[in-house]
């Protein structure tokens, strides 16, 4: 168990996106990751809250105002919540307790390492990031719904390009210094930091193609944003 680890953050919208849990993807998600595993590699999950979040969410506001806590608290369990059916999935290789504090020493003797969301104001991006540092993770590969990140905010801007490569500074002044609870950036800000001062290496990309999750994971050309 001394090769380092895979680092996989998997965005909650590509496990339930609005049509519900995808099982399809979900069952060729698995089949690739254990072809790797089969080969000697460990990967570390770390899913997010998705559809299940938003829809908490959505029905906390419609009653009441919601603190920023409030809000994290429910997007956190949705992910807790991800994070089980995946483990569920991945019953014979993973250990059978999901992380919820990346700072804590865990038992790791199987192939791959289940966590989800720890606590206010730190989303999965950041457990992802932690998680990568502590156990020397070669790279966290960020799978979304887009397939690359932007200059700036695409949905604001008919001018933004796409990134196929950029460095941790430029890719700051995108995303900005502070998280908001739910909001939608291609890497959080927090985490952005974190990867930056520890010198990690992060691919985004998109979660559904996972041709191309082939191709990261074998070291061939691939479509995404490459940050380091």
């Amino acid at each position: 168990m001394k090769k380092s680890p895979i680092v996989i953050s998997l965005g909650g919208s590509i496990v339930v996106p609005k049509s519900g849990i995808d099982a399809a993807f979900l069952k060729r998600f698995a089949a690739l990751i254990r072809t790797h595993i089969k080969k000697g590699e460990r990967f570390i999950l770390v899913v997010g809250g998705g559809n299940t979040a938003r829809l908490y969410q959505q029905a906390a506001r419609a009653v009441t105002k919601l603190a920023d806590e409030d809000i994290d608290w429910l997007g956190i369990h949705s992910t807790r919540l991800n994070a089980h059916l995946m483990r569920t999935i991945f019953r014979n290789e993973a250990q059978h307790v999901v992380i919820k504090d990346p700072t804590r020493q865990h038992v790791w003797n199987r192939s791959i390492l289940i966590a989800a969301g720890w606590k206010p104001g730190w989303s999965t991006d950041y457990v992802a990031v932690r998680l990568a540092k502590k156990y020397k993770a070669r790279q966290v590969i960020n799978l979304s719904n887009i397939k690359q990140a932007y200059d700036k905010d695409p949905a604001k801007f008919k001018d933004a390009k796409p990134l196929s490569t950029t460095d941790w500074n430029s890719f700051r002044k995108i995303v900005g210094n502070k998280w908001i609870p739910g909001m939608n950036a291609p890497f959080d800000p927090i985490a952005s930091r974190f990867a930056s001062q520890n010198k990690l290496h992060v691919i985004i990309a998109d979660g559904k193609n996972l041709p191309n999750l082939k191709n990261i994971l074998t070291g061939e050309k691939y479509i995404g944003t490459t940050i380091n």
